[in-house]
């Protein structure tokens, strides 16, 4: 089992601050794990509710009447089973003096999202729950992390084979009986067939009327389809920038499968060899690192962009923050050097700074405004171009 300290330090200050803390993830990632973890050395002053339980389940049949009387930390996971809780947590959340704080684990769904935020507007704050990253994993082992993607029983699987066999199986079983759970009503064979071409597109920019075309159905179908993905945190949307430039803009998002592993799976990639074959190489490897630096800035995804315009220039990752603007390309080459595509980014956003994420193994300086940083000195020189969640982006 590892340790994760980053995602407990988080959540001890979250729930510090708000009387209700949500922890949404991917089925599978690991958010009970965690929540024991937290738990643990509190001892009689938890108490943990899961709701999958059915004993657990009949001890919340009324939730006002069996919470009101419990101090310290209670945890209730898998709450998407019981959503008349949340009503029943504001009313709990208001009390004073407050000897109670409420952690509630769900699967990510927009249901979930809607009902708990109209509930508990102003009493909850959600913590994203994402695989295994950099700082959590010998860095011998980043390449596997690469390969297996971060999903626990994945990367921590005996073998390789042992780790496909559970990303094919999660791949199943998520999408035939907890979508359903989670109130999807479209078939699992259509998601399936959608994922996996989706998974061909990865880095790409969303297409709606190709996608459309090729299921022989209406654009909307398919945004439909690919929301589904996107709220249970299986699919990112990377949304597009828009500069005030006299330059046209790309307005549609990129889409990445947010689990390197398993988008291996879904391209039928099953070691480090088929991978280095295998003519989305570049493609898995740039959301991969970007996973990786948008969890070492710890910024919200919603707080995230990519920038590109219809001429050809483009930027990978763009970060606003204030009146500043922080953009980050990824190359997958040993040499990485300016390009056009980096002049103009830098000149049109006003960059303060522009990070280039190389495979080599040295940080240097390109330009005075770019900085070539080793993907192997990520989580050491990541901190010299961005601060974390101290004091946000741009202090240095």
């Amino acid at each position: 089992m590892i340790y994760r300290r980053r995602e407990i330090d988080q959540l001890k200050n979250l729930i510090a601050r708000y009387p209700v803390v949500g922890i949404l993830g991917a089925r599978q990632v690991g958010k009970t794990t965690l929540a024991h973890m937290l738990v643990k050395p509190l001892g009689r002053k938890s108490h943990f509710f899961d709701l999958e339980d059915s004993e657990d389940l009949a001890l919340l049949a009324d939730p006002g009447l069996s919470l009101k009387k419990l101090q310290g930390l209670v945890v209730i996971d898998e709450v998407q089973r019981r959503p008349e809780i949340f009503p029943a947590l504001r009313v709990l959340a208001d009390k004073r003096p407050r000897r109670t704080r409420y952690l509630v684990l769900g699967s990510a769904s927009p249901h979930l999202l809607r009902q708990s935020s109209e509930s508990l507007a102003g009493r909850v704050a959600f913590h994203e729950l994402s695989g295994f990253g950099f700082d959590e994993v010998p860095k011998k082992d980043w390449e596997k992390l690469w390969l297996r993607g971060g999903f626990p029983l994945s990367f921590l699987s005996q073998s390789g084979a042992e780790s496909e066999d559970w990303r094919r199986r999660f791949i199943r079983t998520f999408l035939e009986r907890d979508l359903p759970e989670l109130g999807i009503t479209v078939r699992s064979t259509t998601l399936h067939r959608f994922w996996s071409m989706l998974a061909h597109y990865h880095g790409q920019t969303w297409n709606a009327s190709e996608f459309g075309r090729a299921f022989g159905v209406a654009d909307t179908t398919v945004r439909h389809y690919l929301d589904i993905l996107t709220s249970a945190l299986v699919v990112r949307q990377l949304r597009p920038w828009h500069e005030n430039i006299s330059k046209r803009q790309v307005k549609a998002p990129k889409i990445y499968i947010r689990d390197s592993g398993m988008l291996h799976t879904l391209i039928g990639v099953k070691s480090q060899t088929d991978l280095e074959k295998h003519p989305k190489v570049g493609a898995s490897w740039e959301g991969f690192i970007l996973n990786q630096v948008i969890r070492r800035l710890n910024v919200e995804s919603e707080d995230c962009y990519f920038w590109a315009t219809h001429a050809g220039a483009e930027l990978d990752l763009l970060i606003p923050y204030g009146r500043k603007k922080f953009g980050f390309e990824i190359k997958r080459t040993t040499q990485p050097q300016i390009t056009p595509s980096m002049r103009s980014a830098l000149s049109d956003l006003k960059l303060t700074r522009l990070d280039v994420i190389h495979a080599g193994n040295t940080t240097f300086d390109l330009h005075k405004k770019i900085r070539a940083v080793s993907w192997k000195r990520l989580l050491k020189d990541i901190r010299t171009i961005t601060p974390t969640a101290a004091k946000g982006l741009g202090r240095n």
